[in-house]
């Protein structure tokens, strides 16, 4: 999505001259170009969003052949996205690991990794790559940009910085900025991959990699991802695979086991440069700089329907949080439904609360198409 006569410039001054862009429809596209629904990925989602990849293990991607797109649950045929009605498109993230251009890919200049060398990006960048996708498949306007977590700092992006471009934005479990203490969450993960001794200045892709740092970043992010709730109910203190405790630092607990199998298998998928930059431009969005620092201002910019999906438990994006942006449209005089939703998953509620989620989704998506 970008080259030699069109590069794309980036928020923090670098342009990049070579970007390609990873990407997944399902569906069929209006005869009126009408119905298309971008879905933004989070973290550690890619544009394999929905059904089974065959092609997956031939492309390197072994671990995507063994489970279902990240959103499964509300992407396909009679769900919340529903593909016989919709064209859903979803992208991979500039900066991330799952196909389009990222630190593990070639520097034209160099012709190797580019490692740190990568320039940091934003959510504002993110947007701009996937509007040059959408120009490039010829969606003109979306009938709605929809995204959890990162995703859902990406829909709110779309709809301040393209507001003829979008009739409807869904947020869920996203705020129009990340609060201190997911920033703080984020430091201490970055710390981790950065002090791993083979993490080298983000030089490794020559050798053994940083997968305890990067691994030990996942622990504490998946914790995060979930509540005080959902822990007591999944594991309590029951201990793992045997019926007395250890007497040394092995995993005893089955929550620690569950943290290390999630460390490892996040290892094993994922980049760690790719986690430094994603979770950087995660703390760097604040969607109050369109109207510079105040929120109202920023919001007034939209002229689409919002739906902002709030979920009880979660302590990543807090329903306080959410709320605030919904207060904001409302104060903007904009059209907003906030719905906080009882849960007791913690921030992964937005993949998890599956039913009501469908519910609200596909009642706000009948109403764009009727009006």
């Amino acid at each position: 999505m970008a080259d030699a006569a069109h590069p794309l410039a980036l928020a923090c001054g670098r342009s990049l001259t070579s970007v390609e862009v990873e990407f997944e429809t399902y569906g069929e596209l209006s005869p009126g170009r009408d119905n298309a629904i971008f879905i933004a990925p989070a973290l550690s989602g890619g544009a394999h969003c929905a059904g089974w990849d065959a092609t997956a293990e031939e492309r390197g991607r072994a671990w995507e052949a063994t489970r279902p797109g990240w959103w499964d649950d509300c992407v396909g045929p009679g769900k919340a996205f529903d593909t016989r009605r919709y064209f859903v498109v979803c992208a991979s993230l500039l900066g991330g690991c799952y196909g389009t251009t990222g630190p593990a890919d070639a520097d034209p200049e160099t012709g190797r990794p580019y490692g740190q060398r990568f320039p940091i990006v934003t959510v504002g960048d993110w947007v701009e790559v996937e509007a040059r996708l959408m120009d490039h498949l010829g969606i003109d306007t979306l009938l709605a940009v929809a995204g959890g977590s990162l995703g859902g700092q990406q829909a709110i992006e779309w709809a301040l910085r393209f507001p003829d471009r979008v009739r409807g934005c869904i947020p869920l479990a996203a705020s129009s900025s990340l609060p201190p203490m997911g920033i703080a969450l984020n430091v201490v993960a970055r710390e981790a991959i950065l002090n791993d001794p083979h993490f080298r200045g983000g030089d490794y892709y020559d050798g053994p990699r940083p997968d305890g740092g990067l691994g030990t970043a996942r622990m504490l992010g998946h914790i995060s991802y979930l509540s005080a709730m959902s822990l007591e109910r999944k594991f309590g203190r029951r201990l793992q695979d045997r019926s007395d405790l250890s007497w040394s630092l092995a995993p005893d607990f089955q929550v620690e086991s569950y943290l290390h199998h999630q460390a490892q298998s996040f290892a094993r998928r994922f980049d760690a440069n790719s986690y430094l930059a994603i979770t950087r431009a995660m703390d760097y969005y604040d969607a109050a700089d369109h109207g510079g620092g105040d929120l109202v201002e920023a919001v007034r910019r939209a002229t689409c329907r919002w739906l902002v999906l709030a979920f009880e438990s979660d302590w990543l994006y807090p329903p306080e949080e959410c709320e605030k942006l919904a207060r904001a449209l409302e104060a903007a005089e904009r059209p907003v439904r906030y719905v906080r939703v009882p849960s007791t998953y913690g921030h992964d509620a937005f993949l998890l609360e599956v039913a009501a989620v469908t519910d609200l989704v596909r009642e706000f998506l009948a109403g764009l198409q009727g009006s």
